[in-house]
């Protein structure tokens, strides 16, 4: 059964999460960690409850989402996994960063490219990719249906949906991604990249971005 830990990060309050199962292996979802203490709260999270990291997987490339990708990468001795349509984000990283007042160490640049459909698996649960570009070019979100559990990023949010006025996004584009999330069942619980937890039914019912989908 999947069970999850959620951690809050950074200045822009990055959602990451740790999601396992019995068998105590672990994907890091995001790891937006920012500095030496918030790098220690993930490591503590990760050895109180015997986790075992064997990928780390980015819904997206904003600087946000992958702070804490080379401390996560270099500690645990696993390999970061994405779309490849977000390697720009990852290459400019630093520098995009500095925009916003904030330093980013450079992230590794990730070898192993995730596609619509794929299975990500860990001990004996798994997550499918679903690719819902719109936020940015190569934004994904990871759905299992055993568990009713989609996690998406910044492409759906409780009450909006992301952002497309940044390098690489495109408000078309984000609506037909959304299309596809608003098939999946009403009760399937949604963890967004940033702020509160929602369902599928609950968003159809009140998000104001919705009547745009048919």
């Amino acid at each position: 059964m999947i069970k999850l830990l959620e951690l809050q990060f950074n200045p822009i309050e990055e959602n990451t999460y740790l999601v396992y199962d019995e068998t105590c292996e672990c994907i890091i979802i995001d790891a937006g960690c920012s500095n030496a203490h918030e790098n220690k709260i993930l490591q503590n999270a990760i050895i109180s409850n015997n986790l075992k990291p064997t990928k780390l997987i980015c819904t997206h490339g904003h600087f946000d989402h992958i702070m804490g990708n080379r401390f996560v990468c270099e500690t645990f001795k696993i390999e970061a996994y994405a779309h490849k349509e977000e390697l720009s984000n990852f290459e400019r990283a630093s520098s995009y960063s500095s925009y916003f007042g904030i330093e980013v160490v450079p992230p590794p640049i990730p070898h192993n490219f995730l596609c619509d459909g794929d299975e990500i698996k860990f001990g004996v649960s798994s997550f499918k990719v679903i690719f819902t570009p719109g936020h940015t070019r190569g934004g994904i979100c990871l759905y299992s249906a055993d568990a009713k559990l989609l996690i998406s990023g910044d492409t759906l949010f409780a009450g909006s949906i992301g952002r497309t006025d940044l390098p690489g996004g495109d408000y078309d584009m984000l609506i037909n991604s959304i299309k596809k999330l608003m098939l999946l069942p009403e009760n399937t619980r949604v963890l967004c990249g940033h702020g509160p937890k929602t369902t599928i039914g609950y968003e159809k019912l009140t998000n104001p971005f919705i009547p745009d989908v048919p």
